[in-house]
């Protein structure tokens, strides 16, 4: 499609169908979210709290779940949580609490009026979500809003590496009328990699989205082959955690800039990354974030810490202080892009994927780095199942040396301890997970750290001392 497709799809195709056919309010929402993008950071933080005030009261009176958690955590009356001090204290929210208590989750004003999704996430066990219309409207409204910032604007010729099921005539037009190519990743190998280049010449997208490791593997097929494929005007990672090595072969191998977002399915966009790639803005005119102390954090500034998130505009089927899983950190400060958004320094992946010391800390990027620095290694996974014992899988490319294992081994031991049993293992293949992602680090630890989280939570007058509480306003 040429150019002027774009323009075109923004300003008659787009509005006919979604204000006009579906009478849905996706527009409208998203330019409240442009105009409020651009309030103070104060001004934010109040807006957030007004939204905050009129669902925790909703949640009182229609929503069984919260109501009689409250009762027992010793709150008689919503008015007793005044401010987001108050509301940090509140029960944290588990996928298996939503789960064991997903019907007396649903508001009473909107059953029989709910949509629903449902995700199996990384472990594979299913989690059913509800929500309202309007949730979804909005959700989709600031999806726009967050791709916008990397120019990633409805109707741009885009191509998508992406998780796809076998689609229909009816989806295969839907893509088509939003200008965009999805190309189904489960199945990327390095044998079928020119296939994927070819699509790209050919279609010659302005913009690509992919999950993080997909367009990793395919820019380390480019640059070791030597092959110059179609630039794009930029790159967008999705669905997995972008380090900064990663953005940067990326960027050498497509010649264009690379742009971080972070989401997850219970909430769809929750932080992108604006022109100034200096921080991911949260979406806190929408979602409530905060992040909070993880059982084996340490306290010190900068580590990365659960998140938490309550949808501020789900009134159907509310999720208050859900814990999703991951973990990440904040930035301080300001954006020189002038937007009031408070900004997460980065995301660091799933709670079950952070691999611990026998002391209980958090390592954090450095496996990712020792293995990318490592030549020979084309991809890795390593699994705790004991908190003294790592197996680490490793697929080796014809340049590898065994001699570069005693040099892994050795900052291993640096970092984890010489407590701490090394197994390494060669694979030839590493499987991505039933939605397409890699997952480089898996932990079985994290269950029962959670189980003893939740307990720390359950009930703020039972706490002697308040959990550390990063609000992201």
């Amino acid at each position: 499609m040429s150019g002027s497709y774009g323009p075109l799809f923004r300003r008659v195709i787009y509005p006919a169908y979604e204000t006009v056919l579906r009478r849905r309010g996706t527009l409208a929402y998203a330019a409240e979210y442009e105009a409020n993008s651009w309030l103070s950071t104060d001004e934010i933080a109040h807006l957030q709290w007004r939204k905050l005030e009129r669902l925790v009261a909703h949640c009182w009176e229609h929503v069984p779940y919260y109501r009689a958690r409250w009762t027992k955590s010793g709150i008689e009356d919503p008015r007793d949580i005044r401010n987001v001090d108050d509301y940090a204290r509140l029960p944290i929210l588990t996928k298996q609490d939503v789960r064991d208590n997903f019907e007396q989750l649903k508001s009473s004003r909107h059953r029989g009026r709910l949509l629903y999704k449902t995700t199996g996430g990384s472990t594979g066990e299913p989690l059913t979500i509800g929500y309202t219309r309007e949730s979804y409207e909005r959700r989709t409204a600031v999806m726009f809003r967050g791709y916008g910032w990397a120019n990633a604007k409805l109707g741009r010729r885009a191509l998508y590496l992406w998780g796809v099921a076998s689609q229909g005539f009816k989806e295969r037009l839907h893509h088509a009328l939003f200008n965009r190519r999805m190309l189904d990743i489960y199945n990327m190998s390095d044998a079928n990699m020119h296939e994927y280049v070819r699509e790209i010449d050919r279609r010659r997208p302005e913009i690509i989205v992919s999950y993080v490791a997909s367009i990793v593997r395919l820019s380390q097929w480019l640059l070791k082959n030597g092959v110059r494929v179609h630039a794009p005007q930029a790159v967008l990672c999705a669905a997995e955690p972008l380090y900064e090595y990663q953005r940067k072969l990326i960027e050498q191998a497509f010649g264009c800039q690379v742009y971080n977002t972070y989401g997850c399915r219970e909430f769809m966009l929750i932080a992108s990354e604006c022109e100034q790639r200096d921080g991911l803005h949260v979406n806190a005119d929408h979602l409530r974030v905060e992040l909070g102390d993880h059982i084996f954090a340490s306290t010190e500034r900068g580590i990365p810490r659960q998140v938490l998130v309550t949808d501020l505009h789900n009134y159907g089927a509310p999720l208050l202080r859900y814990a999703n899983g991951d973990m990440a950190s904040e930035r301080k400060g300001a954006c020189a892009c002038g937007r009031g958004l408070p900004l997460l320094d980065k995301i660091e992946g799933r709670s079950m994927d952070a691999l611990r010391t026998p002391q209980g800390h958090y390592v954090g990027e450095l496996l990712e780095h020792l293995m990318f620095d490592t030549p020979g290694i084309a991809r890795f996974q390593a699994v705790q199942s004991r908190v003294d014992v790592i197996d680490i899988s490793i697929v080796r490319q014809a340049h590898f040396r065994e001699s570069s294992l005693e040099c892994i081994r050795a900052s291993m031991h640096d970092a984890y301890g010489d407590g701490v049993r090394l197994n390494f293992h060669y694979a030839d293949e590493i499987p991505l997970t039933p939605t397409g992602k890699l997952r480089v680090a898996i932990s079985t630890l994290c269950a029962s750290a959670t189980a003893v989280m939740t307990q720390l939570t359950l009930s703020w007058e039972r706490m002697s001392l308040d959990p550390v509480m990063v609000a992201l306003a």
